[in-house]
């Protein structure tokens, strides 16, 4: 009685996982994005419109400027009521973040998914060649487990 080996098993697991699971395979790319001359209640309008809670902000050039959520739009309403200033003075560039972590489109999704833990963020941008080319989710990458997971499934019960 020899002992079995479980290397094959997890050799073959590793084949499975490595094919080539990108962040700019499951990126939205169709994105609703901000100008930063636009009006914080047009942002807001789009917002709820769309049932989103933020987007990118980008210029003529479609290069990445900023990010506005719906909490900086939630800072300026609050401050506005504050300070006495109507909610239509105010412009995305006073309240986009100008700092924005983006995510590499070649990364892997487990990367990826690590990223989005130790960040806490809910969303990363790509940019390709200074150009803003789509947005990954923390839900875009869980879509991308459940398919790996499904394909996975169907492997087994074929084979």
């Amino acid at each position: 009685m020899g002992i079995k080996s479980f290397q094959g098993a997890r050799k073959h697991q590793n084949t499975t996982t490595q094919r080539a699971l990108k962040v700019k395979d499951y990126m939205t790319t169709n994105l609703i994005t901000f100008k930063p001359h636009q009006k914080i209640h047009t942002v807001v309008e789009a917002i709820i419109k769309n049932k989103i809670s933020g987007g990118p902000v980008v210029n003529d050039k479609n290069e990445l400027v900023g990010i506005i959520s719906e909490g900086d739009c939630l800072k300026q309403l609050s401050e506005s009521r504050y300070y006495n200033m109507p909610l239509e003075e105010d412009l995305v560039e006073k309240r986009m973040i100008k700092n924005v972590e983006t995510i590499d489109g070649n990364m892997d999704i487990f990367d990826a998914a690590n990223k989005f833990l130790n960040s806490k963020r809910r969303r990363f941008p790509i940019v390709e060649n200074g150009r803003l080319v789509g947005q990954i989710s923390q839900k875009d990458i869980l879509k991308a487990a459940l398919q790996l997971k499904s394909e996975n499934w169907n492997s087994t019960t074929k084979g």
